[in-house]
């Protein structure tokens, strides 16, 4: 084994749990509360009103309900877009941050608290050791038009995936393939199981591949298998894997699933 290789994956392995377990991090997803189910505009758990006003949500808060919006106490009406992310959100209460979500025409509010208990009892990342049999050869072979495919997410909803190819490996002489996204960077992105799938590892994985070169070809590391967003908060809307993306091998690498205290 190479022992730069076996280096740069541990050093991405520290980074993923630092990225993890970070304050505002998956771990600290408290909440994801859907607008529309609340005609009243209170959230349980959060104070001020909540509503869906056209292309925005409009918050209403008292002076005395300790609400800031761009670090300043917040009184009165506010006009909010799409947050980009839990650590740039215009709307904290204490320490949590409140982001303000749009999914498919539809406004949430996603509460990020720093004492989630699934923070406070993160104890790390199973994974399966390093084995560079699983650093793959692949290729990307794109569709002539992107195509969306129905497949329900771990809320229990449907919703549409993009998929912009697929992308084919070959392990101990026979060729898989994967159905995968293109990303803004021109990263790849997998929604994948295999057979090791809810009993071995989680029941679900994502794979991310960097961008292929300009004939299609692209190293393909499945030590770097990633265990999705709601594997560690239920409050995320992680899609499951498309049709084909269920591989007839073991996939023993990458991360297996979160440790707890």
């Amino acid at each position: 084994m190479s022992i730069h290789a076996l280096q740069e994956w541990q050093d991405w392995r520290a980074q993923r749990v630092a990225g993890v377990s970070q304050p505002y991090g998956p771990l600290a997803l408290a909440g994801t509360h859907w607008l529309a189910d609340r005609p009243d505009g209170r959230i349980e758990g959060l104070p001020g009103l909540w509503t869906e006003e056209g292309d925005a949500v409009v918050l209403r808060a008292d002076a005395d309900e300790g609400l800031t919006v761009d670090g300043r106490p917040a009184a009165g009406a506010f006009r909010l877009g799409q947050d980009a992310g839990p650590e740039a959100v215009r709307v904290a209460h204490g320490e949590r941050h409140l982001l303000v979500l749009r999914r498919e025409g539809r406004w949430a509010v996603r509460d990020y608290d720093p004492a989630a208990p699934a923070r406070r009892g993160f104890a790390g990342i199973d994974v399966f050791d390093h084995d560079e049999r699983w650093v793959r050869p692949g290729l990307f072979r794109p569709y002539a038009q992107g195509r969306t495919v129905q497949v329900p997410n771990a809320d229990g909803q449907r919703r549409g995936l993009g998929l912009a190819g697929e992308l084919a490996f070959i392990f101990e002489g026979d060729e898989h393939t994967l159905q995968v996204a293109v990303e803004g960077d021109g990263s790849l992105w997998a929604v994948l199981a295999d057979a090791t799938s809810g009993t071995d590892s989680y029941r679900f994985r994502f794979l991310r591949p960097p961008a292929p070169a300009e004939d299609g070809t692209v190293t393909v590391d499945f030590n770097r298998t990633l265990l999705p967003p709601c594997a560690f908060a239920d409050h995320f809307l992680c899609p499951f894997p498309p049709p084909g993306n269920t591989l007839p091998i073991a996939l023993r690498a990458g991360e297996r699933n979160h440790i707890v205290h």
